[in-house]
């Protein structure tokens, strides 16, 4: 639940994950106090289904670290360039690095405040 800013969310998953999909945008009619906020927004991520929403009312909650998207990638470069985007005017909570369980591995919030999980996980051995 966004507060006024889930379209630029949703630009902005878009810009940084290849298989981020918008599936369906309604927005509040035009006229009203909630005008041109996301009513209900229907997205993906790889095989993860969402919904997102613009509040039309304000409350004193907000995303949560507590709650995050852990997302797996293939190669360290496309890692390197979402925690890039994503941590952008948001925050840090474990940086970039070799944390011991994953080879490459970083948590942030967003400037939304969304936490994000990403990993690059390491090699199976055989």
């Amino acid at each position: 639940m966004f507060a006024g800013d889930c379209t630029a969310a949703l630009e902005l998953y878009v810009s940084v994950f290849a298989d981020f999909r918008i599936d369906a945008v309604e927005h509040y009619a035009a006229g009203g106090p909630s005008a041109g906020l996301v009513k209900k927004a229907e997205a993906r991520l790889g095989d993860h289904h969402l919904m997102l929403i613009d509040s039309p009312i304000k409350h004193d909650f907000t995303f949560t670290a507590a709650m995050s998207v852990f997302v797996n990638f293939k190669e360290s470069k496309e890692l390197d360039r979402a925690f890039a985007a994503l941590s952008a005017g948001g925050k840090v909570m474990m940086p970039l690095d070799d944390h011991g369980f994953s080879q490459r591995f970083a948590w942030c919030a967003d400037r939304f405040g969304v936490s994000w999980q990403l990993n690059l996980p390491r090699a199976e051995i055989q």
